[in-house]
C-alpha cells in the first residue's frame, strides 16, 4: 500500500500507541493532515486543535505529566517550533517525554538563508538544547530510525522531549513499505549487591529520612511501604507532591520549599533521594544542606555525582529499585515512628502559624477546595503565589496529581495542561489554577477545552498583576514597572469563550460552585479576589 511519508509518519505514531496529538495545521504540515483524516489512518490519531503553538505544546507536556506517557505536538516549521519552544523547554527541566513534530522547509533550501517561507536556516540548533535530540529527515527511510530512537528513549532513559523534523517534500514522498515499531528496551535495573548496602544503611540510620522526586511516581506503593517499615519522614519535591499522601502523618509534603523542611533534612543522618534532582528549584528556601549520607536512587547517572555526591548511588528505574529495596529491609522494627509523627505535626503547625496574610487567603481557599475534590482529582497549577502555597499548604493523594512548573517556571501552562490531562484521563476531575497575569498567556485555550465539552474549572487569583515581582520589587525598594495592568472583564470574556462564570461571594458559593463546574458541560471561570471580605475571615 503506497502512502506518503506524512500518512505514513502519522501511522508509525499510531503503531507505538499514540492515540492523541496537539497542535494547529498549517501550508508546511498537510500531508500529516492527510495521514490523520483520510486512507486507513483516519481515525486512529485525533488530533486536538490548539489555539496557539505553546498551548499544544502546553497540551502534550499536560498529557505527559497525567500519565507519563509521550505527549505529542505537531507543529509547522519556523513560528510553529519557536511558539511551541517554551513548553519543550519545560518538558526538559521537569523530565517529561514529550515528542515535537514539526515540518521544515524543502530539503534543498536548508541552509542556504534563501528566504523560504517560515526558514529557520538551521532549525534543529533551535530546540537542540532543550531535548534529548534533534534531527531532521532528510528521506522518508530516516523516520522510522528517529522514531525508534525516540520512543527508545522515552522508554529507558531519563525521559526528555525530542523534535523529528520533516522537510515539506519529505512529507510528500512516496513509501511502499508499512513501517513498524520497534521492541523497546526495558529500564535499567538496580544491582542486588547496591540494594543490601542501602537497606543496611537505612535499617542501622538513627534519624533516616526519605526525599522523593517525579522520578519515582510509579514506585509509590513500595516507597509508602519503606516510610512505614523505617517509621521515617518523607518529604517530596513539587512533583513528587502524593506519591505519598501528603497528609500521611509521616509526610512533611513538599516541605523541602520551606525553612522548617530544611531544618528536618538537615537533620537526618541517612538521605534516601529517589527519583529527585535536589535542584534549586525543588526548593523556595535557598540551597538546601544535606550532611547527612545519601542513597540516590535515579535514572540518570550523572545525578549520582553532581552537586549531592551519593554515597551510595544506584543507577535504576525508581519502581525496580524500590520494590527491591522494600524487600531488602522487610523484617525491619522500627523505633522511631511516633516520634517523627510527633515532628510532623508540629512542624506542619509552626509552617502555619508564619502564613502571611496572602498565604492565609490561599489556604482558606486549598482547603474548602480540597473538601470538594477527589484523592484523584489533577490540580494543574501555574507560576503564582497561591500555588506557591499549595505545595505545602493542600494534600495530595495520588502521585501525578498536583502539577506545577518548577523547573523552568513558565507562564501560562495550566490552562493547555488541565485540557491534555483531561484528555489522557477523561474519567478523572481536572481543575486549572492560575494568577490573572499568567492565565492571559494562554487565554484563548478556553475555547478549546468549550469545544470538547470539558468540565474543567479555571480558578483564577486575582490579584492584581504579577504580584510575586510586585512583592519582591517593594521588598528592593524599585519603584513598580510592568507589574501591574488593566484585566478584562472575566465574566463577558467567559461568555464570549462559551463558558459558564462564577465570582463566589463567600465560602459556600464557591464550595458548591466549584462543584457544579466539576458536573457542568463545559469549562467554568471562577474568579476569585485576593483581598475579598470573605477570604479574610
Amino acid at each position: 500500500m503506497t502512502m506518503t511519508c506524512g500518512e505514513a509518519t502519522i501511522r508509525l505514531l499510531s503503531r507505538y500507541g499514540v492515540t492523541h496529538v496537539f497542535g494547529i495545521p498549517g501550508v508546511h504540515t498537510l500531508d500529516m493532515c492527510r495521514g490523520l483524516t483520510g486512507g486507513g489512518n483516519a481515525g486512529a490519531v485525533q488530533h486536538i486543535q490548539a489555539r496557539h503553538e505553546l498551548g499544544a505544546g502546553f497540551m502534550a507536556e499536560g498529557w505527559a505529566r497525567a500519565t507519563g506517557e509521550v505527549g505529542v505536538a505537531i507543529v509547522i516549521s519556523g513560528p510553529g517550533v519557536t511558539n511551541a519552544t517554551t513548553a519543550l523547554a519545560q518538558c526538559y527541566a521537569e523530565s517529561l517525554p514529550m515528542l515535537l513534530i514539526s515540518a521544515e522547509p524543502p530539503s534543498d533550501t536548508l541552509g542556504k538563508g534563501w528566504g523560504v517561507l517560515h526558514e529557520i536556516t538551521e532549525q534543529k540548533k533551535v530546540t537542540e538544547p532543550i531535548t534529548a535530540f534533534s534531527a531532521t529527515a532528510m528521506r522518508p527511510s530516516d523516520i522510522p530510525d528517529l522514531m525508534a530512537r525516540a520512543f527508545s528513549h522515552f522508554a529507558s532513559e531519563r525521559p526528555r522531549p525530542c523534535h523529528i523534523s520533516i522537510p515539506i517534500d519529505v512529507q510528500a514522498m512516496p513509501v511502499d513499505e508499512l513501517w513498524e515499531p520497534i521492541a523497546l528496551p526495558p529500564r535499567p535495573a538496580c544491582q542486588p549487591d547496591m540494594i543490601r548496602q542501602a537497606a543496611k544503611l537505612l535499617t542501622d540510620a538513627k534519624n533516616p529520612l526519605i526525599m522523593v522526586g517525579g522520578g519515582a511516581a510509579d514506585a509509590a506503593a513500595d516507597i509508602r511501604a519503606i516510610v512505614e517499615t523505617l517509621g521515617a519522614i518523607v518529604t517530596t519535591s513539587t512533583a513528587g507532591k502524593g506519591i505519598v499522601a501528603d497528609d500521611h502523618p509521616l509526610s512533611l509534603s513538599a516541605g523541602v520549599v520551606t525553612a522548617d523542611g530544611h531544618d528536618i533534612i538537615a537533620k537526618a543522618d541517612v538521605v534516601l533521594a529517589v527519583g529527585t534532582e535536589l535542584a534549586e528549584t525543588d526548593s523556595f528556601a535557598g540551597p538546601l544542606h544535606i550532611p547527612g549520607q545519601i542513597i540516590r536512587v535515579d535514572i540518570d547517572p550523572l545525578k549520582i555525582s553532581d552537586q549531592f555526591p551519593a554515597d551510595i548511588g544506584i543507577v535504576s528505574d525508581a519502581a525496580i529499585a524500590m520494590r527491591a529495596l522494600k524487600d531488602a529491609i522487610a523484617g525491619h522494627s522500627e523505633q522511631i515512628s511516633t516520634q517523627n509523627k510527633t515532628i510532623i505535626a508540629s512542624t506542619k503547625a509552626a509552617i502555619t502559624a508564619k502564613l502571611n496574610a496572602s498565604e492565609k487567603q490561599h489556604a482558606r481557599l486549598l482547603t474548602l477546595m480540597r473538601a470538594c475534590l477527589s484523592d484523584h482529582t489533577i490540580m494543574s497549577n501555574d507560576a503564582c503565589q497561591i500555588a506557591y502555597t499549595g505545595t505545602f499548604a493542600i494534600p495530595s493523594r495520588a502521585p501525578r496529581s498536583w502539577f506545577f512548573p518548577a523547573g523552568y517556571c513558565a507562564l501560562g501552562n495550566a490552562l493547555p495542561n488541565a485540557i491534555g490531562a483531561k484528555m489522557a484521563k477523561p474519567d478523572h476531575d481536572v481543575i486549572a489554577i492560575a494568577g490573572d497575569g499568567g492565565f492571559m498567556f494562554t487565554m484563548p485555550e478556553l475555547l478549546v477545552a468549550a469545544e470538547h465539552h470539558m468540565p474543567i474549572p479555571m480558578i483564577i487569583w486575582d490579584n492584581g498583576g504579577y504580584k510575586q515581582i510586585r512583592d519582591d520589587m517593594d521588598a528592593r525598594q524599585i519603584s513598580r514597572i510592568g507589574v501591574e495592568g488593566i484585566n478584562p472583564d472575566f465574566e463577558l470574556l467567559a461568555k464570549a469563550c462559551h463558558c459558564h462564570f462564577i465570582a463566589p461571594k463567600d465560602a459556600d458559593q464557591f464550595t458548591t460552585g466549584l462543584k457544579a463546574a466539576l458536573a457542568a458541560d463545559r469549562p467554568t471561570l471562577i474568579h476569585i479576589c485576593e483581598n475579598d471580605d470573605w477570604l479574610c475571615q
